[in-house]
């Protein structure tokens, strides 16, 4: 298969979301941190923070594949500045829809991404309750 082919099989959405590197970072003292490994041996971590119950920033890093990447990219954008709330919203099926193209066989990673925000979503509640009792 040539280059060519790759880059004509994908959605200008997929492209973007797996080359853009805007969200990929991994910021220092979140409110919230998830981390996850998959069957496939990609690991994903999400970074966030949140200010006045909305998602300021959203970040991630990955030790993974390109459609891992396009996965993480597109919870990072689809999340940001939504409530913690409507964040719990966002789904795998959200991400294969709004990518278009990610290949059938790596719709895990979209699973593995989501799995790996939403832990960080838990850490940002966790914390937040622990504050809560202790102030």
């Amino acid at each position: 298969m040539s280059d060519i082919d790759f880059w004509n099989r994908h959605s200008a959405q997929y492209l973007e979301m797996a080359f853009d590197t805007c969200h990929k970072e991994v910021l220092q003292n979140p409110d919230g941190y998830g981390k996850r490994t998959g069957d496939c041996g990609d690991t994903v971590q999400f970074f966030i923070k949140v200010k006045a119950g909305v998602l300021d920033q959203v970040s991630f890093f990955t030790q993974g594949c390109l459609n891992t990447t396009a996965c993480c990219n597109t919870v990072a954008t689809l999340a940001r500045g939504k409530t913690v709330d409507q964040a719990w919203e966002i789904t795998p099926d959200h991400v294969v829809d709004f990518l278009k193209t990610l290949p059938e066989d790596h719709e895990h990673c979209a699973q593995l991404a989501v799995g790996g925000f939403y832990l960080a979503l838990s850490d940002f509640q966790t914390a937040r309750k622990r504050d809560e009792k202790t102030a």
